[in-house]
């Protein structure tokens, strides 16, 4: 008969890899990730300090601030120990960090789905109701979806952590990848992780899923109704305020679907191959978002160049 102790339930550390035969390379590696980091941190910090504006106190920013919060926490949440792994080798992370890392990765992700799905809402209705926009979205409203998809988010993420003390871990402690991630950790335990792995996968797909079809469905009646106005100049002036954000949802969604897929159908894939997508879109979006909006927002754009001309002439 098999008896676990305390430390079989609730190891001290575990050991976080890397990019497993990569080892060599870890520095390489970490000098674009730590660039990347930091054009993240630089570009949304701005994005923030410039929604404190009182002249883009409109919704449309607000949605940018929270999203730009919750890129910072996304990012975060994993890359600095990640280039402590690639920079100086600390790969021990404790138990209740791990847990922590891994719940605020997962709920940021969650969170930045539901805000893009609820930023593609608040387009859908500026254009096709602009007359009732106002009466539709009130401050009121705002405040009850944003706690509500947070809500949504956090009731989705906190089973993880649950589903995760429970497991007795008896076997290795070395995590094959940069940060902890639910199944990865759930996978060294010596039980059954049958339904970690069916809500680690199901659950938050799901959810994501739902996201991205109430997108696809509000620029689909968008398009139609910019395709229903009289003149090119109007089409091309509503499709002008939808740009950016079509720009952040493909940014967002495309490295974390080729992670899911890789994930579920990829077993010929390399372990290399699917940490390297993992690592991707937990850096890629925090970074480029500021930048497309920066471009592609006048307003945004008009603010950057007076803060930095601002700066230059004191």
């Amino acid at each position: 008969m098999i008896i676990f102790n305390v430390s079989n339930y609730n190891p001290a550390t575990f050991i976080l890899v890397g990019m497993p035969g990569l080892e060599q390379a870890h520095v390489w590696i970490g000098i674009p990730f730590c660039t990347i980091y930091i054009v993240a941190i630089v570009g949304n910090c701005i994005l923030l300090l410039i929604m404190v504006e009182r002249s883009l106190h409109e919704l449309m920013f607000f949605f940018l601030s929270v999203l730009a919060m919750t890129d910072l926490i996304l990012s975060t949440a994993c890359v600095p120990k990640t280039l402590s792994i690639f920079g100086f080798g600390a790969r021990e992370i404790i138990f209740p960090g791990c847990l922590t890392q891994m719940f605020f990765h997962h709920y940021s992700f969650d969170l930045d789905s539901a805000i893009l799905m609820t930023m593609a809402f608040d387009r859908y209705v500026a254009i096709c109701s602009p007359l009732r926009y106002t009466t539709i979205l009130t401050p009121k409203t705002i405040i009850k979806i944003f706690m509500g998809i947070s809500f949504r988010s956090f009731c989705i993420v906190l089973p993880h952590v649950f589903l995760l003390t429970r497991l007795p871990f008896c076997r290795t402690r070395i995590i094959p990848h940069t940060y902890c991630e639910h199944i990865g950790v759930a996978r060294l335990a010596c039980a059954d992780i049958s339904v970690n792995i069916w809500y680690g996968f199901c659950v938050p797909i799901i959810m994501v899923i739902s996201d991205v079809i109430l997108i696809a469905v509000s620029y689909t009646l968008i398009l139609c109704a910019v395709f229903r106005l009289p003149s090119r100049e109007a089409h091309q002036k509503a499709l002008g305020t939808c740009g950016s954000h079509v720009c952040v949802i493909l940014i967002f969604y495309t490295p974390a679907f080729f992670s899911i897929l890789a994930h579920c159908f990829g077993h010929n894939v390399s372990c290399t191959f699917h940490i390297m997508f993992a690592n991707l879109y937990i850096v890629i979006p925090p970074a480029l978002n500021p930048i497309v909006y920066g471009v592609k927002t006048k307003q945004i754009r008009d603010k950057v160049i007076d803060l930095f001309s601002t700066k230059g002439t004191e």
